[in-house]
């Protein structure tokens, strides 16, 4: 999904709350490439809509996730 005018960047604290899930499992799905997020600072920044394709379980477009831990 494209970002548009208003997709909300998320900190890894807010995407974990929003997936409801740990921190360990969120880290280790942004390594598996299965969710795309950018690492800024000390956390994460990743786009809610990109969340919103991560649970309704649809594909990335490209290859893995090129960031690392």
């Amino acid at each position: 999904m494209p970002m548009t005018e208003r997709d909300i960047v998320l900190t890894t604290d807010e995407a974990i709350e929003y997936l409801k899930i740990s921190k360990p499992t969120f880290l280790m799905y942004i390594r598996l490439g299965r969710i795309k997020a950018i690492k800024a600072g000390e956390g994460w920044r990743i786009l809610q809509s990109e969340l919103y394709r991560f649970l309704k379980g649809e594909e990335q477009v490209g290859s893995r996730n090129q960031e690392k831990m």
